[in-house]
Order: structure tokens, then C-alpha cells, then sequence
């Protein structure tokens, strides 16, 4: 017989999962966005509203104990808890590094970028197309989906390198222009990160679906 109790359980975590993906979606844009706009008050509150991303982490740690303590569930059931609990933590990360993307941009403040943001905004549109299309293969439990989405982490890569040269271009060109080259390498590296974070979330989708443990990259 089928425990429906435990079935509209990790259907509840899942929507928490998906509810999460969402909420670090819009982190990372709306941290890009006040980037680009030099937009401080909103920077101010892409950190401010890092505290509801916590608390869903929180709630599905939680959530995902009680279910393997009380229900004590079975093979694909036990996987798929697992596999949530451990989504929720890269997404956390992914969701600091949003943050940490806000805070280089209230440093660097109203002054005049050292170079045109060309690179850093390609990087983010690539991050939050994946963190959209994972939204869509935890919802649909699309594995195919899942290997397509990694596989963009490479281009989110060359572009760290492209940002990495052009800024130490200019930085060895001009010694005052050092201070903020240095903090849009940080905001390069977060995207890598969030890139990195996106491709962890993809593997442990498929291991959820096929129960398979697989290393895409």
C-alpha cells in the first residue's frame, strides 16, 4: 500500500525546493541588476532578503529529518529526501554569493567602473537560464534537462577567464583603477561559483530521478 501521508510530504518539500530555486533566481538578477545601475538601495535589499533563502534552507533540513525519522521511507523515497536536503544546501551558497555580489557593489558605490560590464552580465543571463530550466527539471524530473543545463557551466568559465585578463589589463595599466579591479574579479568569481553550485543541483536532480551518482563536467 502506498503511504500517501509520505507521498504529500516530499511533494510539500519539493515545493519548498522549488520555491527556493525561485527566490535564488531572483537574487542573483536583482544582485546583477543593482550592479550594473548602481543601484545601492538595492543592493542593500538583495542582502536584506537573504534571510527568507535561509529560512528555506532551514525549513527543509528540518522538514527532510522529520521524514526519515518518523516515516522511515524506502529506496527511491529515501533517495529523493536526500537528494532535497542536499539541493537546498547549494542553494543557500548560491543565494550568499548573491549577497556577496551586493556587497562588492555598495564598496565600489557611485564610482565610475574601470571598464564596461560586458562580460559579468553575460555571465549572470547564463546563471539565472539555468537556475530557471533547473526550476522546470526538478518540476518535471527532466534528466535530459538536467545534463543540458551543467553543460553551460563551461561558457560561465570562459567568461571568468575573459573577465580575469581584461582586469588585470587595466589594473596593470593604471594602479588606482587596482581597488575595483579587484572587486569585479570577486563578482566574476561568484558567478563561477554560482555556476558550479547550478551543476551540483543538476546532479543531485538525476540522482533523485535514476538514483544514479554522476559527475557532469
Amino acid at each position: 500500500m502506498v503511504d500517501t501521508s509520505l507521498e504529500l510530504s516530499i511533494n510539500t518539500l519539493k515545493n519548498y525546493t522549488l520555491a527556493m530555486i525561485k527566490r535564488c533566481r531572483e537574487a542573483v538578477d536583482n544582485s546583477i541588476n543593482s550592479m550594473i545601475n548602481k543601484d545601492l538601495e538595492g543592493a542593500k535589499k538583495v542582502i536584506k532578503e537573504d534571510d527568507e533563502i535561509d529560512t528555506l534552507r532551514e525549513y527543509i533540513r528540518d522538514r527532510s529529518i522529520e521524514l526519515i525519522a518518523l516515516k522511515q521511507p524506502m529506496a527511491k523515497d529515501l533517495r529523493y529526501i536526500y537528494a532535497l536536503g542536499n539541493i537546498a544546501l547549494d542553494l543557500e551558497r548560491i543565494g550568499d554569493y548573491a549577497v556577496n555580489i551586493a556587497q562588492e557593489t555598495l564598496k565600489i558605490g557611485d564610482e565610475a567602473y574601470i571598464k564596461e560590464l560586458i562580460d559579468i552580465p553575460k555571465s549572470a543571463k547564463i546563471c539565472t537560464d539555468m537556475l530557471n530550466d533547473i526550476y522546470k527539471a526538478l518540476e518535471n524530473e527532466d534528466e535530459d534537462l538536467c545534463y543540458d543545463i551543467a553543460k553551460r557551466d563551461d561558457k560561465i568559465d570562459n567568461l571568468y577567464e575573459q573577465i580575469h585578463v581584461e582586469c588585470l589589463e587595466v589594473m596593470n595599466k593604471n594602479s588606482t583603477t587596482i581597488n575595483q579591479g579587484v572587486r569585479l574579479l570577486f563578482v566574476g568569481r561568484y558567478l563561477e561559483r554560482i555556476g558550479d553550485h547550478s551543476t551540483n543541483v543538476c546532479e543531485k536532480i538525476i540522482y533523485a530521478i535514476k538514483g544514479e551518482m554522476v559527475e557532469i563536467g
